[in-house]
């Protein structure tokens, strides 16, 4: 009898715990135990991003994925913490607000596990001042604040190189390059490296600066303005980041569909025009 009773006991057991399961079950998206969603079974992606474009960008397409059942939350980095970091522990399922090289130097300096789940956009980085109004005006020892991150300050040297105020060495490897590398001085111009942060509050203590078209277009500014830039053949795409492990995730891959469709193209079209363009 007693054997009777504990029997029943584990059979009653055993059935709570799989109806608790079942309901687990049933209240957990399917996304998070197979990779797929749906509307009845919405899977959220917390995506940390700067403010211009990207996180423009998102919102514009938050709807659409909605309603297939990718729910979008956009946090805005306030560049108090490191975005690569935040992805690769956890915090946040992917980030937008860089380029390949950027990652790449990340990667090998701290060992993050992330990799590039597709290319979005380009912001071709250009020289702005708030002194003067041509180059023209530029005085014979300008000083010039440019931004420090390696992949970053190699572009703009490029782009000092191509309109002739200094000449680099030769050899360089593409997405490396600090003022060590300035072979040469064409014109009588001090230049100063400054994190990227800096760049847009500092300008005003300098004659001119190269800055990236994101932080332009956050502080106001016409990225027409630029006394000149990049041009449209830049390889720099900022990109969606995400686990290696989950770049092939049905709503990671969802997310970078709906940011390169045709209609995201006239967007970015019409409301940038020209400073951000299409890397799709």
């Amino acid at each position: 009898m007693k054997a009777k009773r504990i029997a029943a006991l584990a059979l009653t057991t055993i059935g709570t715990a799989s109806m608790m399961a079942m309901a687990a079950d049933a209240s957990t998206p399917a996304a998070a135990k197979a990779g797929s969603f749906s509307p009845d079974h919405p899977v959220t992606l917390k995506v940390l991003a700067d403010v211009v474009p990207h996180a423009e960008l998102l919102n514009f397409v938050k709807p659409k994925l909605a309603a297939i059942g990718v729910n979008l939350e956009v946090t805005i980095s306030d560049f108090s913490r490191d975005g690569n970091e935040a992805v690769d522990n956890g915090e946040y399922d992917a980030n937008y607000f860089e380029h390949v090289p950027y990652l790449d130097s990340v990667k090998k300096e701290k060992g993050y596990d992330l990799a590039s789940a597709g290319g979005i956009h380009v912001e071709p980085i250009g020289f702005y001042s708030s002194k003067w109004k041509s180059l023209k005006e530029l005085p014979a020892k300008a000083t010039f604040e440019i931004p420090n991150d390696v992949t970053n300050e190699y572009r703009a040297l490029r782009i000092l190189e191509a309109a002739g105020f200094i000449k680099l060495k030769a050899g360089i490897k593409v997405g490396e390059a600090t003022l060590k590398d300035v072979d040469k001085y064409l014109k009588p111009v001090k230049i100063v490296e400054l994190d990227a942060g800096q760049l847009i509050r500092d300008l005003p203590d300098f004659d001119g600066g190269v800055i990236n078209t994101n932080r332009v277009l956050e502080a106001g500014i016409d990225a027409s303005s630029a006394f000149f830039r990049e041009g449209k053949d830049s390889p720099y795409a900022n990109i969606i980041v995400t686990k290696t492990a989950r770049v092939n995730d049905p709503a990671i891959q969802a997310l970078v569909k709906a940011l390169r469709t045709e209609e995201v193209r006239k967007f970015i079209q019409a409301k940038y025009k020209g400073a951000v363009i299409p890397a799709f």
